[in-house]
């Protein structure tokens, strides 16, 4: 467990593991319900388990359903289910999610968990991307300004084009939250110093803070919890 909890204290922006893993083990972690804590082990034997959500951000995002009264969500992204399963627990138990993701497979392997929480009702999975379900969302005026909140964890590369749907989608005074919006802190480094690996996704990274940053129809927070996670309330 204590290679896991490194491992995932490296998704923290903070420049002291040490403060970051005091954060996790004083204020997260006690609190955090134990599908959650289950999932997190799941996924921490995947390959690409960094791209889970971090569960200091996770505690926010819980928060923030609670603030709104969230019943009926969406979120882009799914991988394991981290912060599915965290919301299908936040939510009320008529409360439905509407998940999209490519990777079928990811999303079962915390399906069991999901399945044992009692919570799988509640969430309507569908393996596509994400711009053509939206559209046909769209298509019904029943679903615009329908949902209470939505989480963005996907391909950068899209969140605009994302972002412009879901304010169709959210009520006014709803959550839009994205993550990953810090990317491992190099939209703050010279490009020069920035691996190849990152760069394609820190253009993009960039280039969205600074649309979002002139977006009128929001109110924002960029918050360095996890990967960097920007809060947005539709006005």
């Amino acid at each position: 467990m204590e290679d896991k909890t490194k491992l995932m204290s490296t998704k923290g922006l903070l420049q002291s593991q040490e403060l970051y893993e005091y954060i996790l083990e004083t204020n997260v972690y006690p609190r955090e319900p134990e599908p959650l804590k289950e999932i997190r082990d799941i996924t921490a034997n995947h390959p690409r388990c960094l791209m889970a959500t971090a569960p200091d951000a996770g505690q926010m995002i819980s928060m923030l359903l609670d603030l709104v009264n969230a019943k009926k969500t969406i979120e882009i992204g799914v991988f394991t289910g981290y912060s599915l399963l965290l919301t299908a627990l936040t939510i009320p138990d008529d409360g439905k999610i509407t998940a999209i993701d490519l990777d079928q497979d990811a999303y079962e392997m915390g399906l069991p968990v999901i399945k044992k929480a009692g919570v799988e009702h509640k969430i309507n999975f569908i393996q596509s991307p994400a711009l053509p379900v939206l559209d046909k969302l769209l298509e019904d005026n029943d679903n615009k300004e329908s949902f209470d909140f939505a989480f963005i964890d996907a391909d950068k590369v899209n969140y605009q084009k994302y972002h412009e749907r879901l304010l169709q989608l959210v009520k006014v005074g709803s959550i839009i939250v994205y993550d990953n919006t810090l990317w491992s802190g190099t939209v703050a480094m010279p490009e020069e110093s920035v691996s190849e690996s990152l760069k394609e996704v820190r253009h993009h990274t960039i280039e969205f803070n600074k649309f979002l940053a002139a977006d009128t129809r929001i109110r924002l927070s960029q918050v360095p919890l996890g990967d960097g996670i920007t809060i947005c309330r539709r006005l």
